[in-house]
């Protein structure tokens, strides 16, 4: 099945860090000798993995093989998944001459992660954001605390195939999303020590992203989230495996489709600290302008209400993100706090979403109401379409609203259920609750931007004065 790291059919893993902006296109040299197809191969008509997406188009992917050597020092081992717009790849790096300063810190040297780009023109443009966001990222300050806990771009080239030019991004290789790294725990939910520890980590990385970046990540999930190899002999097990466990080939039209191996075993804590590691900016964006952005951004049950309202985001939009998935850590996978937000059809129902935020926070200021009848002048730019394919040019279109009257009063008051926020938190109890609540409820799920702390201000926070970072 696939990999839920490595298969995303938008984007997979996205830049963050130091990108080479030399590029330069090279035919693979075969260098391989392990056997790679194991005995019951599919057959067509079997869709195997890449073919089952839609839209797929066997010419539109390069063909990668095990034991190929891309830009005379990465050498393929096995495909560890596949998305959309790409197939990734581990490799081992020949020849490795990287300073200590260059050195991974999980411990995975010498191993890499090639992410390989299809030639269509969408995913094309997708591979130049990632390359333009990245080189922003890679042009920060690397001392910063937060700089080791994002995914860094550690090289770029092209690729020349036989149906046009592939860019193919090179990553340090992570073990597992921190959705299935929570699937592994006792309960399916971290702990309050380990949620704590681990939102140090993951505030001192929004730090280096906004402060020193002034990136806006804008799709923080539970998918997005990584955690490192605990240490370089579980990958090192896994790669002398491939030769025993060779890939399932399938071959149909000249074209040859590889089953994804990316199963790493058991979690080894007694090797080192696994820490999570914030990746896929494919969505990312950055404050270029004082004009406001105003454009839709972030995950349905993450959507903070000035991306609704379309009042104008910012890096505030992100600390809102970060405090409704804490819900998701600390209570489990599959509990969100917005809940009851889709149609039956899958539909986002952005005035149910309003509603429940009306419900466990209280009605929105009249401040922000105002902001939202001045904003109603502003346009996307350009216009985007809807999930009723309806091209929109304002924020109240996209949504379908209006969702409050000039008077401020709500348009759906039947749709606001009889909650209570503290209901919603079962995990926790007395201080422990009280404790999260003010944290979360108090600085991060302001309905005012303005009034929600920074990354960097959350770290002073007296409820994470015991947490800390993992070296």
């Amino acid at each position: 099945m696939p990999c839920p790291f490595y298969n995303k059919p938008r984007y997979l893993l996205l830049t963050l860090g130091l990108i080479s902006k030399r590029t330069i296109s090279t035919a693979a040299v075969p260098r391989f000798t392990t056997p790679v197809t194991r005995r019951g191969s599919l057959v067509p008509p079997d869709a195997v993995e890449e073919e089952a997406l839609p839209h797929y188009n066997a010419k539109d992917f390069f063909p990668v093989q095990p034991g190929r050597i891309f830009r005379g020092k990465y050498e393929t081992i096995t495909k560890l998944g596949y998305g959309g717009g790409s197939t990734v790849w581990l490799a081992r790096e020949l020849n490795l001459t990287r300073s200590s300063s260059q050195r991974q810190p999980s411990g995975s040297d010498p191993y890499v992660v090639l992410k390989f780009c299809t030639s269509d023109y969408i995913n094309q443009e997708a591979a130049q954001h990632e390359l333009r966001i990245g080189e922003r990222l890679g042009n920060a300050n690397s001392l910063h605390a937060g700089a080791p806990l994002v995914l860094a771009v550690l090289d770029s080239f092209e690729v020349t195939g036989p149906n046009g030019t592939h860019n193919c991004l090179v990553f340090e290789p992570m073990r597992e999303t921190m959705s299935l790294f929570q699937s592994r725990l006792k309960q399916k939910r971290l702990t309050l020590d380990l949620l704590q520890n681990y939102l140090v980590c993951m505030l001192n990385a929004l730090d280096y992203i906004h402060s020193e970046c002034r990136v806006i990540h804008a799709d923080l999930s539970l998918q997005n989230i990584l955690v490192n190899f605990e240490g370089g002999s579980v990958l090192e097990e896994f790669v002398q495996a491939q030769a025993k466990n060779p890939m399932v080939r399938k071959q149909r039209d000249g074209y040859s489709t590889y089953q994804s191996h990316n199963q790493f075993g058991p979690l080894q804590p007694r090797l080192g600290p696994i820490v999570p590691v914030i990746a896929d900016f494919g969505h990312a964006h950055w404050i270029a302008d004082a004009e406001p952005k105003i454009n839709p951004i972030q995950p349905d049950s993450y959507r903070a209400p000035e991306v609704i309202l379309g009042t104008g985001w910012s890096y505030s939009a992100d600390i809102w993100n970060l405090g409704v998935l804490l819900w998701n850590m600390l209570e489990g996978r599959e509990v969100d706090l917005f809940s009851n937000i889709h149609s039956s059809d899958g539909k986002y129902l952005a005035q149910n979403h309003l509603a429940r935020m009306i419900a466990l926070l209280g009605p929105p200021p009249k401040e922000l109401l105002q902001r939202e009848l001045e904003m109603r002048r502003w346009n996307f730019s350009p216009a985007v379409t809807n999930d009723d394919q309806t091209l929109c040019h304002k924020a109240h279109q996209y949504y379908k609203g209006p969702f409050f009257d000039n008077e401020g009063t709500f348009l759906h008051l039947d749709l606001i259920p009889d909650l209570n926020l503290e209901d919603t938190i079962t995990a926790l109890e007395g201080d422990e609750k009280r404790g999260f609540m003010d944290f979360v409820v108090n600085n991060m799920l302001c309905w005012l931007p303005e009034q929600r702390k920074t990354a960097k201000e959350l770290l002073k926070h007296p409820w994470l004065k015991d947490a800390r970072l993992p070296w």
